[in-house]
């Protein structure tokens, strides 16, 4: 039966909704960015797989580290002042690619990811609850969806970059050709490659410095900052005691794991199922994204007529069957279930964020930093998945990871949340 439709975005918060939902692109294209940094670096400085996750470490791992303090800045200030102070990081942290390309050093370039991650981690925290916090509870979850679908866009946006900017002017030279070279001539082509890494991160920080001005001069409703005094022991020690909350910490952990080791090893996939070299095999990558984009906004009507843990259910289930695909078919029909993961993968991250802090109350913020901070999955198990791939030399045999994962994420969404909720279907 159908949903009872119920007010998505209510009128008085339509502006602050679009800037906040402006937001979610611009994470979601230095995400994809990001990603598409394991296949340049791997060329450009001859890395294996596990160095390459590297990367994702620093990524990841800033997440991880930033989520609480980030969530007790906003306790104590605003959301407003939240998403400005994470957007500020961000621009900061694009802008260190500039000297990182100057130094040539692979520590440079990843303490310019931390940082910038940083930012993304208070940015995601604050904004998050708040567009939950933007319209009646029971929409609260389709409300984060339909925000969540302009991520992809960012993302899309954020291949692009990398695919014309970046892997398109790196030279054809391999591992061995390289090493054969002498210094001087490594140098410079190292150095040509890494000025093309640097610019579209330095543009990308000279447009959002626009973003972060219109940001602080427009007033936003405060109606969602008030949370009262901060009591983090009591805070913490309530969400520990919700089932339903610890399981949604434990399955958006696996799932960014799942999301990141998938993307972020696209590329790689692609090039050696179809012997082709990273730009194009970017384009698979890019497809990937286009299918992720589209189906969170099929998504997002779909949950008028089943509850979001059914579908989150019924989508980890088809990604596992995809996955097996990746693993076991290879070639032109593992390459097309790779990109058939992306489609399932859409509604996950809001659809879990959704529905553990669904019923948190004052919690909420809180309780979104331990979500946030989840995202230490995208470190933890892609460097896990680039381990296997260089122990066994197989990238396919390396998807068992996030295969393992989606049992986790069907496992919240098909057993633990229809014990741990009431029905919202009449």
């Amino acid at each position: 039966m159908d949903i009872p439709s119920k007010v998505l975005i209510p009128r008085r918060t339509l502006w602050p909704f679009v800037l906040l939902t402006s937001c979610f692109a611009w994470w979601g294209l230095a995400n994809n960015m990001t990603d598409t940094l394991l296949a340049a670096f791997k060329r450009i400085m001859s890395l294996s797989d596990f160095q390459t996750s590297w990367i994702q470490i620093a990524f990841y791992g800033s997440y991880f580290c930033l989520a609480l303090p980030a969530a007790l800045f906003v306790k104590k200030w605003s959301y407003k002042a939240g998403v400005l102070l994470g957007l500020g990081l961000f621009v900061c942290g694009a802008l260190l690619f500039y000297p990182a390309s100057q130094t040539m050093s692979y520590a440079h370039f990843l303490l310019a990811l931390y940082i910038l991650a940083g930012g993304l981690s208070i940015l995601e925290t604050a904004a998050n609850p708040y567009i939950i916090a933007m319209g009646p509870e029971e929409t609260g979850t389709r409300r984060l969806n339909f925000a969540q679908s302009f991520n992809p866009i960012g993302s899309i946006l954020g291949v692009f970059l990398s695919k014309w900017f970046i892997l398109s002017e790196l030279n054809r030279a391999g591992a061995e050709d390289r090493a054969a070279m002498n210094r001087e001539q490594l140098a410079r082509i190292q150095s040509e490659e890494l000025a093309a890494v640097m610019e579209p991160y330095v543009a990308v920080a000279l447009f959002l410095t626009l973003v972060w001005i219109l940001i602080a001069v427009t007033r936003w409703p405060r109606a969602a900052d008030s949370g009262g005094e901060l009591e983090l022991g009591a805070t913490v020690g309530r969400l520990i005691r919700v089932s339903r909350y610890r399981w949604g910490v434990t399955a958006q952990f696996f799932y960014v794991g799942a999301q990141i080791g998938v993307w972020s090893f696209t590329i790689r996939y692609v090039m050696q199922e179809l012997e082709l070299n990273e730009n194009q095999a970017a384009s698979y990558y890019l497809a990937a994204l286009i299918l992720f984009t589209v189906s969170r906004f099929i998504n997002t009507w779909l949950m008028r007529f089943l509850s979001p843990g059914a579908l989150l259910c019924l989508m980890s289930l088809i990604a596992m069957g995809c996955t097996l695909g990746v693993i076991v078919a290879g070639g032109p029909a593992g390459v097309y279930a790779l990109v058939g993961i992306s489609g399932c993968m859409s509604l996950m991250f809001p659809t879990i964020f959704g529905l553990s802090v669904q019923g948190l109350g004052p919690d909420t913020k809180i309780g979104g930093a331990g979500l946030i901070m989840a995202i230490l999955g995208g470190a933890v198990l892609t460097a896990l998945q680039g381990q296997v791939s260089d122990m066994t030399g197989s990238i396919r045999i390396a998807y068992a990871v996030p295969l393992a994962c989606f049992l986790v994420t069907a496992w919240f969404g098909g057993v633990v949340c229809p014990r741990e909720l009431p029905s919202t279907r009449r």
